[in-house]
């Protein structure tokens, strides 16, 4: 769906914003973020939590170099209906980063560490929200879990080679032999380009704060950063490799699929987005006009989307 076509989707979601505020007063406690540590898989794992613990959860998976952070904005808006769970991977935001030799940082295992933390809390069903690294952390949770996935919400959460933009090529070079490569890896976690995921391909540079940057910036230079930070680009690798079971794990189950990408990413291109018809017809593809950090700018656009895609597949009780 291109950016004219979205606007009556977006104009019958408003109305169902509001429909559903008035629908009658909730306590005012359930839209409130309280902030949580857990000791799972030998890390401490900090996460967010907001919304009634009755009703339907969504489990949102942040990207690189963000947190749970990134979700704060659309975490009370969901939170009136949902409950929201909402971790910080190893490594990044409030959660411990040790050294590479004491936790290994592949995929593999921040998803395995991020089932742990949903089985210590009791989550056997769930949707999953995921963006940018939360796409295979999340993928790698349905296909391990597929009776617990309720309904998939993807943020420019890549799936597709044909998603992959065109800084991709440099990145592949690097997989090939990393020691060669410095150069790339100095680019992927530079200052200019830390800016430039929130701000490139953006038409309201106005809606972006500056701190959500320069606090990742800030992040990105502790001691210790850069091995972690390379460890997980060396192995995002084997993403790609996955795309193939993921696509047919997705035609095989079919979950109820709401895509609402930024489209003018240049890291996960717009096509990445439509791809998701090809294996879920039914899914709902919205292209928006905004970049990578698509909430940064379309927080309420994003949650209109959410509400009455959640009503439909996966109704609180």
């Amino acid at each position: 769906m291109t950016y004219g076509k979205i606007g009556a989707a977006l104009a019958g979601a408003a109305a169902f914003v509001a429909s559903a505020a008035m629908a009658g007063p909730l306590p005012s406690t359930t839209a409130t973020t309280t902030y949580h540590r857990a000791q799972v898989d030998g890390v401490g794992v900090f996460y967010r939590e907001a919304g009634p613990k009755d009703a339907p959860t969504i489990v949102l998976l942040h990207g690189f170099p963000s947190s749970s952070r990134g979700y704060d904005k659309l975490i009370p808006v969901l939170a009136t209906r949902y409950h929201l769970i909402a971790p910080d991977f190893p490594g990044f935001g409030q959660s411990d980063a040790p050294p590479p030799s004491a936790y290994a940082y592949t995929f593999d295992h921040l998803a395995q560490t991020t089932d742990l933390l949903l089985e210590a809390l009791h989550l056997d069903r769930y949707s999953l929200y995921i963006f940018d690294y939360g796409a295979p952390v999340g993928m790698r949770l349905a296909l391990a879990h597929p009776e617990r996935l309720q309904a998939l919400i993807s943020q420019n959460g890549n799936v597709y080679r044909e998603g992959l933009g065109a800084k991709w090529a440099r990145i592949a070079e690097y997989w090939a032999d990393p020691s060669a490569h410095p150069e790339v890896l100095d680019a992927f976690l530079s200052p200019e380009a830390t800016e430039q995921r929130h701000t490139a391909g953006t038409s309201h540079p106005e809606r972006y704060d500056p701190d959500t940057w320069t606090d990742e910036i800030a992040r990105l230079s502790r001691p210790g950063q850069r091995e972690i930070q390379a460890a997980l680009l060396h192995d995002y690798r084997t993403n790609v490799a996955a795309y193939p079971a993921w696509q047919a794990w997705l035609r095989q189950h079919r979950p109820p699929t709401l895509v609402a990408w930024g489209a003018n990413d240049p890291s996960f291109v717009a096509a990445g987005a439509t791809a998701f018809r090809a294996d879920l017809p039914d899914a709902e593809v919205h292209l928006l006009d905004a970049g990578h950090f698509a909430l940064d700018e379309k927080n309420d656009e994003i949650a209109a989307l959410i509400l009455p895609f959640m009503a439909e597949h996966v109704p609180s009780p």
